[in-house]
């Protein structure tokens, strides 16, 4: 018999869903990699002792005391597993600061706090796994990483969060409002009580700043993602946009054209034409379109949240870490490290090149259509269809879809169709993929 192999050290911080979720896999190693077997889940920090948990740990493994995971010398990796902003930065960091490696499926901390938090773990020489952070199960952060780390990505494209998705796929299929169908997904469970940060689309901008940071090779400043959400979405144009050909869905886009050009990113609603890989992707479900030279179009698709889904990811980031321990090696691996330390240049909305659908309410008057064609015209914003809809009360609807425009131009040219007699209004504005 050889030396049995002495088992790595885990310290979880947080034992919700996802905490929950990683543990049993853990503890159910049968049939999955072997490297498995070496784990040891050593302590798990909870807010509270006495709760009921899904899983069996013997009363010395938990601790409501944090601090005392993240400064044990005995642990070797932390699982930050319980969200939100603090504790939990300040515990990573510290566990960094003392030399141990941090697996985390935290968007929110790695997006607003990544350069102190990748700055840290460079300085000591470990690393920060974020598989879990992005698309719950759906492995897409060390395929950009490593797999696809060759190719000169120009556009990462993704559905990423799952309670938006949900809600516009209903919208869709029951021709439901908004509202009605938020207020079903928080009764499911499907959507939080407060649902800010999934449907004003601030969910997806942290996991957009995380992607592309990877796909583009440097830091991305969340304060410059354009964020719209899906609260201004109805019916009307949803049923509007598959008369046209399109499904509406919210889109994390990041998008380069030439190496040389700053970087867009942004998250809003979008007109996705029905033959588009990712207008098929419904409910819960997550996608991330990666597309880049000279591979083309790769697509990855799955389940983005839940316990099972999220465990596999972060367990699959402690398996690459313990593979890392076990060749023990000295310098740091780049191809897990982050390596980037400039920000990208991000450019304004006003330069989009984009095509946009809008819809107005106008006063049945003769030559409305006309007047709105020389609006556009006047700032180069040339017209793929305008159809005039049917009537809302005593007011004419006309929908208008243009060909690509640059932003800029197409809300100058709003501005000025505001202010004709005949514009009532402009309830719709949303822009197409």
């Amino acid at each position: 018999m050889g030396a049995k192999i002495v088992g790595v050290k885990l310290g979880i911080l947080g034992l919700g869903t996802v905490g929950t979720g990683t543990v049993q896999l853990l503890q159910d190693s049968a049939g999955r990699h072997p490297l498995l077997q070496e784990i040891e889940i050593y302590r798990v920090g909870v807010r509270s002792l006495d709760k009921p948990r899904g899983v069996e740990l013997s009363t010395e493994v938990l601790t409501t005391d944090l601090e005392s995971i993240v400064n044990d010398p005995a642990v070797d990796i932390v699982v930050e597993v319980m969200g939100g902003l603090e504790p939990a930065r300040s515990l990573i960091l510290k566990a960094l600061s003392n030399g141990k490696h941090v697996v985390t499926a935290n968007k929110a901390a790695i997006a607003r706090f990544g350069a102190e938090i990748f700055t840290t773990a460079n300085q000591a020489g470990v690393y920060v796994m974020l598989e879990a952070a992005v698309g719950g199960g759906i492995p897409v952060i060390q395929p950009l990483k490593q797999s696809l780390s060759v190719n000169r990505i120009h556009t990462v494209t993704g559905i990423v969060n799952g309670t938006t998705n949900y809600i516009l796929t209903r919208m869709q299929t029951e021709g439901s409002n908004f509202n009605d169908v938020l207020a079903d997904a928080q009764r499911l469970g499907y959507a939080e009580a407060d649902p800010t940060a999934d449907v004003d689309g601030l969910d997806a901008a942290d996991k957009i700043a995380i992607l592309a940071s990877l796909g583009f090779g440097g830091r991305i400043n969340l304060q410059d993602v354009y964020t719209e959400g899906i609260r201004q979405v109805s019916k009307t144009d949803i049923a509007y946009a598959e008369k046209l050909g399109f499904v509406i869905k919210l889109l994390a886009i990041a998008k380069r054209d030439t190496p040389s050009s700053p970087l867009s990113v942004r998250v809003h609603p979008t007109l996705v034409p029905q033959a588009h890989p990712l207008a098929s992707i419904n409910g819960v479900y997550n996608a991330i379109l990666v597309e880049g030279e000279p591979i083309g179009q790769v697509m990855f698709f799955g389940p983005g949240a839940g316990a099972g889904a999220t465990a596999s990811a972060v367990t699959s980031d402690i398996l690459n870490l313990i593979a890392v321990l076990k060749t023990n090696t000295a310098v740091a691996n780049p191809l897990l490290a982050c390596g980037h330390q400039e920000y990208c240049e991000i450019a304004p909305m006003a330069e989009l090149i984009t095509r946009f659908y809008a819809r107005f309410l106008t006063n049945d008057q003769p030559g409305v259509i006309g007047k709105l064609g020389t609006c556009f015209g006047n700032y180069g914003v040339s017209i793929e269809s305008i159809v005039q809809t049917g009537f809302q009360g005593e007011l004419a609807e006309i929908v208008v879809v243009t060909h690509d425009v640059r932003e800029g131009n197409f809300r100058q040219a709003l501005a000025e169709i505001r202010n004709l007699s005949a514009i009532e209004s402009i309830p719709s504005l949303l822009r197409v993929l």
